[in-house]
């Protein structure tokens, strides 16, 4: 198998990636960008936020009649002048969006930069027609999250319980028989493929390919002390994975390490790699 290639860095952390319009588009955490980069390693600043905005609870979706949308201490949506407008009064970490533009957000309401004590997080769903509430709760730490092909499945990250958890999404899009996908892992960003397999970390320096019941398909390393922060499959076919990756430091804790990568060198980088399953769902 082929080593992972710098596509792009000098990054603070990268995260969220979305295959959108034949190129790469992420946020670059720390300096409050919404990227878009080429396979040629071509990079565009396509959205910021405010100066004295939180850097971190920063994702990004669009909307099916193709207006981006940016997560944060409200969930944003960008007009066609570029303007940054309040689309839903909700504060989030991750989105997705299904094939009938429903909105699904997740977070958890404590300070996780500042070192609070861990509260459950939720999933709330927007609806097309600007309606909130909340649809799963008691998630540990959530992050990424993907909808299968046919809308009838979300897949989200547990980050402090170690695992995939799945959903049925039903006919009104609330969820439903909620079931561990996968155990074992340190999930973060994650991107799913046409065989049905789930792309995620397993810690620090390594991530994988994990088929539903927690088999490993496949594992790739990174090198010490580089963290996977998010995957996505994406390129002309969807056999290319990005892997966002920034410096973490296994003996320091997650606040020193996220002060070094506020304030010190920027590490962030995006690795591309060929794979031979292509990606599906959503993002």
């Amino acid at each position: 198998m082929s080593e992972p290639k710098v596509l792009l860095d000098g990054l603070g952390i990268p995260e969220s990636p979305r295959w959108h319009e034949d190129r790469l588009w992420f946020c670059n955490w720390i300096d409050r960008e919404v990227v878009a980069v080429d396979l040629e390693g071509r990079s565009e600043v396509m959205a910021t936020r405010e100066p004295d905005s939180h850097p971190m609870g920063y994702s990004i979706a669009w909307l099916p009649d193709g207006r981006l949308l940016v997560t944060g201490d409200k969930l944003r949506r960008q007009e066609p002048d570029g303007s940054l407008v309040v689309h839903a009064e909700q504060r989030a970490n991750e989105i997705v969006v299904d094939g009938r533009g429903n909105i699904y957000l997740n977070g958890a309401d404590f300070n996780f930069v500042a070192g609070a004590p861990p509260e459950p997080g939720y999933i709330k769903l927007v609806t097309p027609d600007g309606r909130l509430r909340q649809v799963a709760g008691d998630i540990q730490f959530p992050n990424g999250m993907v909808i299968t092909p046919d809308d009838r499945t979300l897949i989200i990250s547990e980050s402090f319980a170690g695992c995939l958890t799945a959903f049925d999404i039903d006919a009104d899009a609330g969820l439903s028989h909620r079931r561990v996908f996968a155990k074992g892992v340190s999930p973060d960003g994650i991107c799913l493929d046409a065989e049905g397999a789930v792309w995620v970390s397993t810690g620090v320096s390594s991530i994988a390919r994990v088929a539903e019941g927690g088999r490993i398909l496949q594992r790739v390393e990174l090198g010490p002390n580089r963290a996977p922060f998010a995957l996505m499959l994406g390129g002309p076919d969807r056999r290319t994975l990005f892997i966002l990756t920034a410096e973490w430091r296994e003996a320091d804790d997650h606040v020193a390490n996220l002060a070094r990568l506020t304030n010190g060198p920027r590490t962030g980088e995006i690795l591309t790699l060929p794979v031979r399953v292509p990606g599906v769902g959503r993002p």
